[in-house]
C-alpha cells in the first residue's frame, strides 16, 4: 500500500497533540499519567478509554481499540488513510506532500545520514581528547563540565582543517553534503566546521540530525548551526529533548532557557527537564513538541530587555496550547548572568530559588500589559484592552478562556479605574496648574490618544487624573498637539528659572557658587524661550 514519507506523518504526529484530537470526539478527564473517556467505538457508560498523550497513543480496555492519532482520525471519522492523513494536515496547518511510495533510494539516503554524522561525532569526540583539540578541551572544562558530561552528550571539536572530506573521500559527495557536514567551493569540498567545539543535535529518537559549532577564538557569532536539511529542521528541533523527555514525564513540566550549553548544565544540575531552542527564536512548533509532553512549561529567560521581549513573544506563542490545567511561568535571571553562571557561581539552590518564584503567565500577562500601556488614560486603557482581547481569544479551550477573561475583568475594574498615580515630586516646586488648562488638557487626551502616547512621560508627570469625562476639545489635532508642546516649554523654561533663582539664593546664603552651572541654566532658559517664540509666531500665521 503507498504510503507517505515517514518524516511527513511523523511531523503530524510531533505538531498535533493526540489528546486535543481526541477531545473533539469525546470528553476526556486526567487522571494519573493518562487521559480517560467513554470509548467512541462502542457504547459504555464506565469510561475505559485510556490515552497516554506522551507515547503517542489510545487503547480502550472494554473493546480493544488501540491505536495513534492517524488510526484515530481514520476510524472515528470512517474515512482511509489518505483522507486521514489530510484532514490532520489541514488541523496542524501544513502543507500536504504528495501521495507516494517512499523509494528504495529514500530508505538509503537516511541510513547514510545517519551514519555519516554518528561517524562524524565519533571522530570530532577523539579528537577533542587529542593535542590538536587541547584548547577545545580546555575552554568545556572551564566552562564546568566533566569528562562524564563531555562523554554524555558526545561533545568534541571540528579542527582547522577539512577533515571530514578527507575521511570520508569513499563517500559519494552529494551525499555528504546532504548532511551539512561538507560544501562545495570553488576548489572543491571543504568542511563547514572548523576550528570548533562540536554539540550533536539529536532528534527525539535520539538520531544524531545536525551539529551546533561554538566559536573558540571569540570570533561571532559565537554559534553556527547545520543549515536546514531533509532530516533537520531547526524550526522544530529542540536541543537536550531527547535527554530531557523522561525527566519532563516525571517532574511534570519543562523548562526553556535560551542556549545549549545553559540547557546542559540545567539538566546536569537538578534541572533534567531543562531544554533550549536551536539556532533559532521559539517557535510555535517547539511549544506544540514540549506541550505533547507536558504542558506545564517555565521560560527562563535574561532579565534585560531582549529577555523581555522573548518572554512576552514566547507568553504569544503559548496561548493556543493553554488548557484549564496547564501551568505556565516566567523566571527571569537579572544581574547580566545567565543559568550557566548561576549554577557554578551561586549553585543549583539559588537557581531553584529563581524557578520556584517563577511568575504564572496569568500575572506576567498583566504586569507586562501594565508596563507597556499608560492605563490612567481612556486612550491607553483601550489600547491595553484590545491587546487583552486579542491574546485571550488565542486560548482554544472555551471554558477556561471565559475564566481568564472574566480575571481580567475583575483587575481591570479593580486596579485600572480606581488608579492613583504615584505622586510626581519634581526637584524644583513648580507652580500649580490652573483649573482650565487642566480641562484642556484632560479633553486633548481624551479626544486625541495618538497625542497622548507621544507625550505619555511628560502627561504623566503632571499628576493629572485624566479619568473624568470631559467635552471634547474644539481645537483640531495640529493645534492640540502645538497647545501640549507650548505648556511642555513653559514648565520647562518655570523649572529651570526656580532652579536659577534657587542656585543665586544658595551663593547670597555663603554657598559656593557654581558658575558653569548658572550659564548652562541661562542657555537652556534662552532655547527654551526661542522654541516657545517660534512656535507662538507658527500659531499667529
Amino acid at each position: 500500500m503507498a504510503k507517505y514519507d515517514n518524516s511527513f506523518t511523523d511531523e503530524l504526529r510531533q505538531r498535533l497533540s493526540l489528546v486535543d484530537v481526541i477531545s473533539r470526539r469525546i470528553q476526556l478527564t486526567k487522571k494519573g499519567q493518562n487521559y480517560w473517556g467513554c470509548c467512541p467505538f462502542h457504547n459504555e457508560k464506565t469510561p475505559s478509554f485510556s490515552v497516554n498523550e506522551e507515547k503517542g497513543f489510545y487503547h480502550c480496555f472494554g473493546c480493544g481499540e488501540h491505536g495513534d492519532i492517524i488510526s484515530f482520525t481514520m476510524k472515528s471519522e470512517n474515512i482511509d488513510f489518505k483522507e486521514a492523513i489530510k484532514e490532520l494536515a489541514d488541523m496542524a496547518g501544513i502543507k500536504m506532500p504528495e501521495y507516494k511510495v517512499k523509494s528504495k533510494a529514500q530508505i538509503e539516503a537516511e541510513e547514510n545520514y545517519f551514519q555519516i554524522t554518528e561517524k562524524a561525532t565519533q571522530i570530532y569526540q577523539d579528537l577533542l581528547y587529542q593535542d590538536i583539540g587541547k584548547h577545545a578541551l580546555e575552554y568545556i572544562k572551564n566552562r564546568g563540565f566533566s569528562d562524564d558530561m563531555i562523554k554524555k552528550y558526545r561533545i568534541g571539536y571540528a579542527p582547522k582543517n577539512n577533515i571530514i572530506s578527507a575521511r570520508f573521500n569513499n563517500i559519494k559527495i552529494d551525499k555528504l553534503t546532504a548532511t551539512g557536514l561538507v560544501r562545495i567551493g570553488d576548489y572543491g569540498p571543504y568542511d563547514f566546521f572548523r576550528d570548533k567545539l562540536m554539540f550533536p543535535i539529536f532528534n527525539a529518537h535520539g538520531q544524531i540530525v545536525a551539529f551546533s559549532g561554538r566559536s573558540l577564538d571569540g570570533s561571532e557569532p559565537k554559534y553556527i548551526n547545520t543549515t536546514d536539511t531533509e532530516l533537520f529542521h531547526k524550526r522544530q528541533t529542540i536541543f537536550g529533548f531527547n535527554f530531557a523527555r523522561d525527566a519532563i514525564h516525571k517532574n511534570n513540566r519543562s523548562i526553556i532557557v535560551e542556549g545549549q550549553i545553559d540547557a546542559i548544565q540545567m539538566q546536569m544540575h537538578g534541572f533534567p527537564e531543562t531544554v533550549a531552542p536551536l539556532g533559532t527564536a521559539l517557535t510555535e512548533d517547539h511549544i506544540a513538541i514540549l506541550c505533547k509532553s507536558n504542558r506545564n512549561i517555565v521560560f527562563c529567560f535574561d532579565g534585560d530587555n531582549a529577555g523581555q521581549k522573548a518572554a512576552i513573544r514566547a507568553c504569544t506563542l503559548v496561548l493556543p496550547f493553554l488548557r484549564e490545567n496547564s501551568e505556565v511561568k516566567f523566571a527571569f535571571v537579572t544581574g547580566g548572568k545567565d543559568p550557566d553562571e548561576i549554577l557554578k557561581n551561586q549553585g543549583e539552590s539559588a537557581m531553584r530559588k529563581i524557578i520556584d518564584n517563577a511568575t504564572p503567565l496569568i500575572d506576567f500577562l498583566w504586569e507586562s500589559v501594565n508596563k507597556n500601556y499608560l492605563v490612567n488614560t481612556p486612550g491607553g486603557r483601550t489600547s491595553a484592552e484590545k491587546y487583552l482581547k486579542d491574546c485571550i481569544s488565542k486560548i482554544q479551550d472555551k471554558i477556561f478562556q471565559n475564566e481568564i477573561n472574566e480575571e481580567y475583568n475583575s483587575r481591570k475594574f479593580n486596579q485600572w479605574h480606581k488608579w492613583k498615580k504615584q505622586e510626581y515630586k519634581p526637584d524644583v516646586k513648580l507652580p500649580d496648574i490652573d483649573v482650565m488648562t487642566i480641562n484642556l488638557i484632560k479633553s486633548i487626551v481624551q479626544t486625541y490618544p495618538e497625542i497622548t502616547e507621544k507625550y505619555i512621560d511628560f502627561l504623566t508627570s503632571l499628576n493629572i487624573s485624566f479619568d473624568d469625562n470631559v467635552q471634547k476639545t474644539s481645537l483640531d489635532l495640529e493645534n492640540a498637539e502645538k497647545f501640549i508642546v507650548s505648556f511642555k516649554l513653559q514648565r520647562y523654561t518655570q523649572k529651570l528659572e526656580s532652579e536659577k533663582q534657587q542656585l543665586l539664593k544658595n551663593a547670597l546664603n555663603g554657598e559656593k557658587y557654581d558658575s558653569e552651572l548658572l550659564e548652562d541654566l541661562n542657555k537652556k532658559i534662552e532655547e527654551s524661550n526661542r522654541k516657545l517664540e517660534m512656535l507662538l509666531d507658527m500659531n499667529n500665521k
